[in-house]
C-alpha cells in the first residue's frame, strides 16, 4: 500500500499529469456546453416580427411549444398527431411538410413533432425498407402501432442480419423486452449523446498520453536500473505502477463524465432525460433504456475501455525502451477503431471494433452507436450483440494486460 501511495504521489506531482487531468476535464465541460449552441427557433411575435432565438432560449421555447406531448407515447396520441398533421398539410392542400406557408410549420406542426418520431419508420416496407409518407399512412392502422413496430424489427432484422437466423431471433427477442408504451419529454437530442461520446474519447486519448511514459520514461532515464536493484523494485512496483495508472485514469475518466453529464442536463433540464431512446433513435432501436440510463451506461462503459486501454499501453510501456514511441503506438492503438470502422468490409469491422480496447469511446465504432445498431458478431449458430461483446471484451483484457504488464516488467529486470 505505502509503495501504491508513492507511486500516485509521484505520478501527480507530474506537471504534465496535472495539464492533461485540467484539459481532460475542461474538454468535458465545454463539450458538454456545445450541443446548446446549435439551438436555434424562428416564430413570429404578435405583430407579425420574426423573431429569431438562440441557444437556452430556442431550448427554452420548443420545450414550452411541445410541453403538451410530454409523458407516454401511447397509440392514440399517436394517431391523434397524425390526423392533426394531415389535417393542417390537407388544409393548405400541400404533400410534405417543408411546402407549408412561412410560419405554419412553427405554429402547428412543430407542437406536435416529437410524437410523430419513427410513426414513418415503424410502417416501412418489410421488403424494401422504403418508408411512407406520413399523408399515405391510414390513422386507423395506429391502433395497434406497437405490434407494427414488433413486426418492423422482425423484417428490419431479416434485411440486416439475412443469413444469421440466431442474430434475427436474438433482435426480436430483445425489441420485445423493451418498456412500452415510450416516454418523450422534449428537450434534448442525440446531439448531446454524440458528445457525451466524443468528450469519452478525448479523455480517453488523454489517459492513454498520460500512462504511455510509466515504465518506458524509466528505461529511456536509466532510472530502472537503480529502481531494480530496491527491495521492491521487481513485480511490487510493477503493481503498483499498474494500480496507480489505472486509479487515476478510472477517477478521470468518472470526473469528468460527471461533470459532463451533469452540464449537460442543468443545460436541457433533467425531464429530458426520462425520454425513451426509441424516441431519439431508431423507433426500433433495441436497448431498454431511457436518455439518463443510457448516459450512465456511457459512462460505464467508457470507464471499462479507458482501463482496458490504460492497461495496453502499460503493457505497451513495460516493452518500449522510449517514451516517444510508446506514446505513438498508444495512441494508434486507440484511434484504430475509427480507422477500422472506416476502411474494413462489414464482418471483420465489427469483429475487430468489439475487441479493440477502445472501441468503447471511439468515434463512429463507440458502444454508444452500437447501442443504437443491429449488428451482431456471428460464430456458429451463435450471435451475440455488438455492445455485450465490447463490454466483455473489456472486462477480459483489463486483467490480462495488467497480468502482461507485470510478466514483461519482472521478466525485463530479471534479464537486466
Amino acid at each position: 500500500m505505502r509503495i501504491l501511495k508513492m507511486e500516485i504521489k509521484r505520478m501527480l506531482k507530474a506537471r504534465g499529469t496535472w495539464m492533461l487531468l485540467c484539459l481532460a476535464l475542461l474538454c468535458s465541460l465545454l463539450l458538454a456546453y456545445l450541443p446548446t449552441t446549435y439551438c436555434y427557433s424562428t416564430f413570429r411575435d404578435e405583430e407579425g416580427n420574426e423573431v429569431t432565438v438562440k441557444g437556452l432560449k430556442s431550448i427554452a421555447y420548443e420545450k414550452e411549444l411541445q410541453k403538451a406531448c410530454a409523458g407516454a407515447v401511447t397509440p392514440q396520441r399517436v394517431r391523434e398527431a397524425v390526423e392533426a398533421y394531415q389535417a393542417c398539410l390537407s388544409k393548405y392542400k400541400v404533400t410534405e411538410s417543408y411546402d407549408l406557408p412561412e410560419g405554419v410549420y412553427e405554429q402547428e406542426i412543430l407542437p406536435i413533432a416529437p410524437l410523430l418520431h419513427g410513426v414513418k419508420e415503424a410502417f416501412a416496407d418489410p421488403d424494401t425498407g422504403m418508408a411512407p409518407g406520413i399523408m399515405e399512412l391510414d390513422p386507423a392502422w395506429l391502433e395497434d402501432y406497437f405490434s407494427v413496430c414488433q413486426a418492423r424489427i422482425a423484417s428490419l432484422m431479416a434485411m440486416e442480419q439475412p443469413d444469421n437466423p440466431s442474430a434475427q431471433r436474438k433482435g426480436v427477442e430483445l425489441y420485445r423486452r423493451v418498456s412500452k408504451p415510450f416516454e418523450v419529454y422534449p428537450g434534448m437530442s442525440s446531439t448531446v449523446m454524440d458528445y457525451q461520446n466524443m468528450a469519452g474519447f478525448l479523455v480517453l486519448l488523454l489517459c492513454v498520453a498520460m500512462a504511455a511514459p510509466a515504465f518506458s520514461a524509466d528505461y529511456q532515464s536509466g532510472a530502472d536500473d537503480i529502481l531494480r536493484c530496491t527491495k521492491f523494485g521487481r513485480a511490487p512496483l510493477a503493481m503498483a505502477r499498474l494500480a496507480a495508472a489505472l486509479l487515476i485514469s478510472g477517477a478521470a475518466f468518472l470526473l469528468c463524465a460527471l461533470g459532463y453529464i451533469l452540464t449537460a442536463n442543468s443545460l436541457f433540464g433533467w425531464e429530458s432525460t426520462k425520454t425513451s431512446i426509441q424516441m431519439i433513435y431508431s423507433i426500433v432501436t433495441l436497448a431498454d433504456m431511457n436518455l439518463g440510463e443510457l448516459q450512465w451506461f456511457f459512462a460505464a462503459a467508457g470507464l471499462l475501455s479507458v482501463l482496458a486501454s490504460v492497461s495496453f499501453t502499460l503493457f505497451l510501456s513495460s516493452r518500449f525502451k522510449g517514451t516517444v514511441a510508446c506514446v505513438a503506438a498508444a495512441l494508434v492503438f486507440a484511434i484504430a477503431p475509427t480507422v477500422v470502422c472506416m476502411t474494413m468490409p462489414g464482418a471483420l469491422s465489427n469483429w475487430l471494433c468489439s475487441l479493440l480496447p477502445a472501441s468503447g469511446t471511439s468515434i463512429q465504432a463507440s458502444i454508444l452507436y452500437a447501442l443504437t445498431d443491429f449488428q451482431f458478431l456471428n460464430f456458429g449458430g451463435m450471435a451475440v450483440w455488438t455492445p455485450y461483446a465490447m463490454i466483455g471484451a473489456c472486462i477480459l483484457e483489463i486483467p490480462l494486460f495488467s497480468f502482461l504488464t507485470v510478466r514483461t516488467y519482472c521478466r525485463r529486470m530479471g534479464n537486466g
